[in-house]
This record gives structure tokens, sequence and C-alpha cells, in this order.
């Protein structure tokens, strides 16, 4: 999925996190509501503006950033 059609980052607006179709909405935003025990229809009952390609873009995005994740290696002590 091309997140970038709907995933954006805007220094203006919530501080420079991901937003949605340049909505204040965050990537985190609906990633936390996921998070608590909400539904999709719950989320989207919520936040009306917020279409299915949305939703799936955040998990994609989401995904596409924990795939570049760097994880420092542990070295032995000398």
């Amino acid at each position: 999925m091309d997140t970038k059609r709907i995933i954006s980052i805007d220094l203006g607006k919530r501080g420079g996190q991901p937003i949605i179709r340049g909505m204040r909405i965050t990537v985190y935003d609906v990633l936390k509501m996921f998070a608590s025990g909400m539904t999709r229809e719950e989320i989207m009952r919520d936040f009306p503006e917020l279409t299915e390609a949305d939703i799936r873009a955040v998990f994609a995005y989401a995904s596409e950033r924990e795939g570049e994740t760097v994880f420092a290696t542990h070295e032995a002590a000398s």
C-alpha cells in the first residue's frame, strides 16, 4: 500500500507527527484507540471523516516504520 497518499508529516500540525490526509488526526491517535480496545466501527463512528483506506494506511504505515527499526547490538564487556 502506498501510504504516502494518505499519511503525511506537516510540521505545522500536531507537532510534525504523521497525520491522516492533512487532518489533525495522527497515526498515533488511531493506533492508541485500537490499543484501548475500540473497534474499527467505533473509531469510524467517532471520526466519520476517516475511511477504511485511512485505517488500512495507519496499519501499513506503522508496519513500515516498525520494519525500519534499528536494533542495538549487545557487545561483550571487555
